[in-house]
């Protein structure tokens, strides 16, 4: 068995993967990067992440036609040529891969399609249509990423039955689609296709959708769905399913009542699974926790010496910017950098409509950990900016250490929440107080005012809404 001597080689191409592969080139290392697919890019950009805000972008099209009447702006029904839309979907794709493949290119790092499985803990084995090939590591990440999870009762072997991987190709806009799962996938993929026609049930076992975010955050989400959806049940669950002609017929249980429904299609978007079976781990003495997720330290280190687990695959939230920062952290370790990932703040973003987003400590986790706060509000229905554009149903809040006055944790709702959210993880990560958002001027007519002015109401001189003033 002839071998390779690599210095880096990094097993994944998503985001975690392919920003380690250049970080460490940048850095001066000779990278290998090695991806199974066609494309780079990973399930973010191929299958997840960017299909999904593409035909959001496409659908909120729609809904903003239809939302422009009452100004005296009235279009017809929207036409939906579903193979354009798929194709121009599918183009946004191809251009970002294409772009990250030539990125890769002028960094100088090799890229190799095909399959890595561990023979030892110094040597991998790469699966290539061209044959095997082995190589002798002395540096080694692995960011494989996650799947859909599929359980048992729910995998018919009907392509009926979806993962968000399949909603993602559109191939028709079922008239009834249930949504089994309540959590960020399927409450933007519920709205794509709400958004189109199809009449939308949400299952969802726990007591709301879009578990993690705080309920006055998650709320305007909820009176959307409730009114475009055409039902979203919380503490309910799925008991069993069969296929029924081109139906799917669906027991579900809420409240000890049993009822039994035909539906379409079925989206399973109830969480994801590590990528780590069939790696050969085992073989490198590489640990796994109970969940099947790769055991790391605060340095991406595994258990072993130079083998080192990022993104999905090492556990935490599933979130491609928190897989790119542990890259830098990972690669940082391995040029001899001291480097960690403890205390990063990792911002959340759902896009629902509207948006929320959150960074830092959330009201409700503070609550729970019996964290003393003090909660600053300011709502949209007091923001110009937001009442021009008819989106009223925002709110912007700051969680605050009520000694220091420091910004623990930024949570928002509204139209655009996701843009809006880096100032908040800037304010945390710098220590910021509420005084110092507070005296930064925000432009204006602004919705990024209402962090401004948030910080305004923690003392209680806000200029567009009245709060009581905080006591000296």
């Amino acid at each position: 068995m002839e071998s390779t001597k690599a210095e880096v080689i990094v097993i994944g191409a998503g985001p975690g993967g392919y920003a380690a592969a250049f970080y460490a080139a940048d850095k001066g290392k000779n990278v290998i990067l090695i991806e199974q697919e066609k494309n780079l890019g990973g399930v973010c950009l191929n299958h997840g992440c960017i299909p999904s805000k593409a035909l959001l972008h496409a659908t909120h099209q729609i809904s903003g036609a239809r939302e422009s009447a009452h100004r005296g702006i009235t279009f017809a029904e929207p036409q939906i040529d579903l193979d354009k839309l798929r194709d121009w979907k599918n183009g946004v794709i191809s251009k970002l891969a294409s772009g990250v493949s030539m990125i890769a290119q002028r960094r100088g790092v090799q890229v190799i399609h095909g399959r890595g499985y561990f023979e030892d803990p110094k040597t991998l084995r790469v699966e290539t249509a061209d044959g095997q090939k082995f190589f002798n590591f002395e540096q080694l990440i692995i960011a494989v990423g996650s799947r859909p999870a599929l359980p048992k009762i729910f995998d018919l072997g009907n392509p009926r039955i979806m993962t968000s991987t399949e909603a993602l190709q559109i191939e028709d806009i079922p008239e009834k689609l249930l949504v089994i799962g309540g959590g960020y996938i399927g409450m933007e993929l519920g709205t794509v296709y709400a958004t189109l026609g199809s009449k939308v049930t949400v299952v969802e076992a726990l007591d709301s959708i879009l578990a993690g975010g705080d309920p006055d955050l998650v709320r305007p989400v909820i009176r959307y769905a409730e009114k475009n959806f055409r039902e979203v049940r919380v503490k309910a669950k799925v008991v069993k399913m069969a296929t029924v002609g081109k139906q799917i017929k669906v027991l579900t249980e809420q409240d000890g009542q049993q009822k039994e429904e035909l539906f379409d299609r079925v989206l399973v978007s109830v969480g994801r699974v590590p990528n780590a079976d069939d790696l050969g781990l085992e073989n490198a003495g590489v640990e796994r926790d109970e969940r099947g997720f790769i055991k790391v330290n605060p340095h991406q280190q595994t258990n072993v010496p130079g083998i080192y687990a990022i993104g999905d695959i090492a556990g935490g939230v599933m979130l491609a910017h928190k897989a790119s920062r542990e890259a830098r952290v990972a690669v940082e370790n391995i040029i001899g950098e001291s480097s960690t990932f403890e205390g990063v703040i990792i911002p959340a973003v759902v896009f629902t409509d509207p948006e929320v987003a959150w960074a830092g400590l959330t009201e409700s986790e503070a609550r729970a950990k019996g964290i003393e706060i003090e909660v600053a509000k300011f709502p949209w229905a007091a923001s110009g900016r937001a009442i021009s554009f008819d989106r009223t149903d925002g709110l912007t809040k700051l969680i605050v250490d009520p000694q220091s006055e420091r910004i623990l944790g930024v949570g928002i709702v509204g139209y655009g929440a996701g843009e809006l959210i880096a100032e908040g993880v800037v304010a945390i990560e710098m220590g910021a107080t509420v005084e110092d958002l507070a005296l930064c001027v925000h432009p204006h007519p602004t919705v990024s005012e209402t962090l401004m002015e948030a910080a305004e109401v923690f003392f209680g001189t806000s200029t567009h809404t009245y709060t009581r003033k905080k006591a000296e």
